[in-house]
């Protein structure tokens, strides 16, 4: 048996960041990742990080107000107002650590343009934002000895009386289940973009966090608002950063129309992502399109130009498409990107589970509502881990110890036997894309109650089959047969948890578009939904939006 102060499931940026404040403040802490903590999909962040500087006459409420107004007005306010003014400071501190963010040639940090935004508060180092992040703090959390279970893969939160323990994980290395006892937990590992086919992310995004948390107790919020991302590479779903359009590149239709002059003047390319994304889909939808994809042009900005601030593109470009994107636009749809729903925190990452926090993609604190703005997401992870860490350590100073029990692992060590000792059966492969295909088609950027119906139908029908699946490798050391399978499980999870928040919501709002309710309602449904486990079903509820000082108006771009 392992024990800790806290332990932190997630190595990403919310997870790393945790553990440096955690260490910080004298905490034995541990982090554990099923991939090595650099692996994590924080490195695959491509645009950049929101924080409004003073040096550049920007005041952090214009940002608070752009973060509400993109949520569709979703967002709780309270929150979005301590992310918004905590920004500024934790940029710093990055800066400080060693994350080497483009600068001006004055010296000058210099920010981008970003989606949803009035002015240019995007911070970035090129393409590779999110990677030059991850390496730094994964560096300071060595220079800290934070201890790292490296591919270890949690089955299960330890949860005695009410409270959280720690939890249940095998090591891949060695496939030996082990008890890792905490007398604080925080859910730190990620979204859930695989329940979606096709997807901008990781294959290790099966929302094993969500699913964690929501067998313990805890509501899924808002899990209906599914992000799909403007510009992904058609075919493969591989994202084109935002940074593409920050820096100037337009989107065409088949007949060479910069569309988005009908749907955001203002704006344009740079409007919010699920305004973008819906009329990208109109434009398919009505026949206004190339092999059912639009096109995004960068030749105006040249080759020079391209390579030194968008070089990751290019390289997309040439190695996927063989096209340089200084001579030929490139076919893009609008793709599965991020969850704005999630693990229901407040704003120092606590959920109703006393010693279980949650922080980054995997929580929602609701600064996201119903659309993310761009960039965004870094700076959730990064002012949510560190204060989940603060009061992770305020809340142990009251806990006497991490309890004593091992009957947890036998009882898990008992269910994943069982599941190896199943006869052969259906293959988790299987399943996984029917499930995934059927929620991109039931779940899409347009939706309504037939196809959510459908969706949530084909839920039930793949957890069902579950039980007929099979482990054909019985070995221990990296067996991804049984890794798969139980990550399946805990997709089915959060796929049931979309369905149901989608099907409750009688009304358009953001990400969450219904083509036979095409009006926001803010007299009924300016309010959070909740879906919580129930017996062997689900529970669903509401619960009102947060409003500070902007109150709803027409959202226009």
């Amino acid at each position: 048996m392992y024990e800790h102060d806290v332990l932190i499931i997630g190595a990403g940026l919310a997870g790393l960041r945790a553990a440096v404040e955690a260490e910080k403040l004298g905490l034995n802490t541990a982090v554990l990742s099923k991939v090595h903590p650099v692996r994590s999909h924080s490195c695959a962040a491509q645009g950049g990080i929101n924080a409004a500087l003073t040096d550049r006459g920007d005041v952090w409420e214009d940002h608070a107000y752009d973060t509400v107004k993109g949520s569709d007005f979703l967002g709780d306010q309270d929150a979005i107002e301590v992310m918004a003014r905590e920004a500024g400071d934790d940029l710093i501190e990055l800066e400080h650590m060693g994350v080497i963010f483009s600068r001006e040639k004055s010296g000058r940090l210099e920010a981008r343009a970003f989606g949803g935004q009035r002015v240019p508060r995007t911070f970035f180092v090129g393409a590779i934002t999110g990677s030059a992040m991850l390496h730094v703090l994964y560096e300071q959390a060595i220079k800290h000895d934070v201890r790292v279970y490296e591919e270890w893969f949690v089955t299960s939160l330890i949860i005695e009386e009410g409270v959280c323990h720690g939890a249940i994980a095998f090591n891949m290395h060695t496939g030996e289940m082990e008890t890792i006892r905490a007398k604080s937990v925080i859910m730190a590992a990620g979204g859930a973009g695989r329940v979606f086919e096709p997807s901008t992310n990781a294959l290790i995004c099966t929302g094993d966090g969500l699913a964690l948390a929501w067998n313990a107790g805890v509501s899924m919020m808002d899990m209906e608002m599914v992000q799909y991302h403007p510009t992904t590479l058609a075919g493969n779903g591989i994202l084109l950063s935002e940074a593409a359009r920050g820096e100037g590149a337009h989107l065409l239709n088949s007949e060479g129309d910069r569309f988005m002059e009908r749907y955001a003047p203002e704006f344009m390319e740079l409007a919010s992502r699920d305004v973008v994304s819906r009329a990208e889909q109109t434009e398919i939808n009505e026949g206004r399109s190339i092999n059912g994809n639009v096109l995004l042009d960068l030749r105006h900005l040249g080759k020079t130009f391209i390579e030194e601030r968008l070089g990751y593109l290019q390289e997309v470009a040439v190695e996927f498409r063989g096209i340089d994107l200084s001579e030929h636009p490139i076919e893009i749809r609008p793709g599965v990107h991020y969850i704005m729903g999630g693990i229901k925190t407040n704003v120092d990452g606590a959920t109703v589970v006393p010693g279980l926090y949650a922080a980054g993609e995997c929580a929602n604190v609701s600064v996201h509502g119903g659309n993310r703005l761009g960039a965004n997401s870094l700076l959730d992870t990064i002012v949510f881990g560190r204060r989940s860490a603060t009061a992770a350590a305020e809340y142990i100073k009251s806990v006497d110890s991490a309890g004593r029990s091992e009957e947890h692992l036998d009882a898990e060590k008992a269910r994943i036997q069982a599941l190896l000792d199943r006869p052969k059966g259906i293959r988790w492969a299987a399943i996984r894309n029917e499930l995934a295909t059927s929620m991109t088609e039931g779940i899409g950027v347009y939706r309504d109650q037939a196809s959510m119906e459908g969706a949530d139908a084909k839920v039930d029908e793949m957890r069902a089959k579950y039980s007929q699946v099979s482990v054909e490798n019985k070995g221990k050391v990296f067996n991804t047969d049984l890794i798969f399978t139980l990550e399946l499980d805990y997709m089915i999870d959060v796929a049931k948890t979309i369905t149901q928040g989608a099907l409750m919501r009688k009304e358009s709002r953001g990400a969450h578009s219904r083509t036979d309710m095409p009006d926001r309602d803010d007299k009924n449904w300016l309010k959070h939904t909740h879906v919580f486990k129930d017996g062997d079903g689900v529970r669903t509820e509401t619960s009102d939006v947060t409003i500070t000082q902007w109150q709803p108006v027409e959202r226009v771009y």
